[in-house]
């Protein structure tokens, strides 16, 4: 056997042991039958994918977001400045946390990124943890 087959695999099995120890301390339900929300563990994987591929293809929009947000509170100086800043870097964020969500879809935590979507909530600023 090669040595990145055997690494894959170690990955790969790493991988199915941790997602479901992930599942069974949040409370979910494998079956869809009960836990936390209700919800299958397929459906919870499915959204936190949709979720991610959603964040990375709006994570842009952050930055007009931040701006008029921004320039709104503090006014527009600081808005043009400051909400220019922290909007590149919500952008940034958006989209780092949308891929980190499609590629552990499997593991299915709650959103990282508050408001979950961008067109939630727009008038709030976007938090993360």
């Amino acid at each position: 056997m090669s040595k990145p087959f055997i690494i894959f695999s170690w990955l790969t099995v790493t991988l199915f042991f941790f997602s479901s120890q992930a599942v069974m301390a949040q409370g979910y339900s494998t079956t869809g039958s009960g836990g936390r929300t209700g919800q299958s563990y397929i459906a919870m994987s499915g959204e936190k994918l949709a979720t991610g591929v959603v964040n990375i293809a709006t994570g842009i929009v952050e930055l007009p977001k931040t701006v008029i947000l921004t320039s709104q509170r503090d006014g527009a100086p600081y808005g043009l400045t400051v909400g220019l800043i922290t909007g590149i870097m919500h952008s940034v964020g958006r989209t780092v946390f949308g891929a980190l969500d499609v590629v552990t879809f499997l593991i299915p935590t709650p959103p990282t990124v508050r408001p979950k979507y961008i067109w939630e909530n727009f008038d709030k600023e976007t938090t993360y943890g």
